[in-house]
């Protein structure tokens, strides 16, 4: 049996059409339309492209894009100035900033400063607490992509055994939130867990996001089972100049031989954080209107 291949390109490509039929929804009923305010300091070619990426996806949704440069060298009032700023304007409905920022600005203290209804990467320490205490909260983009996936591919996730690798606050943890509020019975792991492998021989599902290549072997893999690999590690090029082919944290060759459905990487969980990005953007504005949530695309 060779697991069914998860495509992640095509599943972004349907949940951004579903925000965007809901983005012309709400502008014809309620003449609202969303709006998403990014924000990039300094010249980081990487986060360049990322941000002229979120633009042109946030724009052909039918959603407002706000995008926010400042130099690398900007003083920490002045970016807070403007996120002040952003948080008290009622057409943007959800901010970002783009990490990583200059050293003399502190991530930690960026998040804080946006408004938790605000905070569409769902990274503060409030929208941390309100998904780990059963609350509404605004939830990290990459497991909210992971958790639609596993849905979409398992419908009622109910009594599965669900084993998250990782344990980072971006996925892991919200990972294992999620997988429990959809009551999963849920053993959170990571590098230094003891007999990785036995617990994930139990697992109907296992989330893959430990930042080590290729670390899940196929035979740790449970027949049928449903595996999410979040991982993005670059190995070194086999030969001098050339570039190291990206894999994620599981033998993908091996696992897939054994596996039920597996995303790969790339083209598995990568697409899905702008779309989820999106997602969020639309269920801030929902929230702040008083409008019901949009359908399928919240956690």
């Amino acid at each position: 049996m060779t697991a069914k291949i998860i495509d992640g390109k095509a599943f972004a490509a349907d949940v951004r059409a579903r925000v965007a039929e809901q983005v012309a929804a709400m502008k014809a009923a309620h003449g609202i339309t969303p709006g998403l305010a990014v924000v990039l300091v300094g010249e980081d070619p990487a986060s360049q492209v990322y941000v002229r990426s979120k633009g042109e996806k946030t724009r052909e949704v039918g959603m407002n894009s706000f995008e926010y440069k400042l130099p690398a060298d900007v003083p920490e009032a002045e970016l807070y100035a403007l996120i002040d700023k952003l948080n008290a304007d009622p057409q943007v409905h959800g901010i970002l900033c783009q990490f990583p920022v200059p050293p003399h600005l502190s991530e930690r203290d960026i998040i804080a400063r946006i408004s938790a209804e605000k905070d569409v990467d769902g990274l503060s320490v409030i929208n941390a607490g309100r998904l780990a205490t059963g609350q509404k909260a605004m939830v990290s983009c990459t497991p909210l992509g992971c958790l639609m996936m596993l849905r979409d591919e398992r419908g009622d996730l109910s009594g599965l055994d669900a084993v998250v690798i990782g344990r980072s606050n971006l996925v892991g943890k919200p990972m294992g939130q999620l997988l429990l509020r959809d009551n999963c019975t849920v053993t959170m792991t990571h590098s230094r867990t003891r007999d990785l492998a036995e617990a994930i021989r139990r697992a109907d599902i296992v989330v893959a996001a430990v930042g080590v290549p290729e670390m899940v072997k196929g035979d740790w893999i449970k027949p049928g089972a449903t595996v999410i690999d979040v991982g993005m590690n670059r190995l070194p090029p086999e030969e001098e100049g050339g570039k190291g082919r990206l894999v994620g944290d599981v033998d993908f060759a091996a696992a897939k031989e054994v596996a039920g459905a597996i995303t790969p990487v790339p083209g598995g969980v990568g697409p899905m954080t702008i779309a989820c990005l999106l997602a969020n953007t639309l269920t801030a504005t929902c929230r702040a209107n008083g409008l019901p949530e949009p359908e399928g695309l919240t956690a």
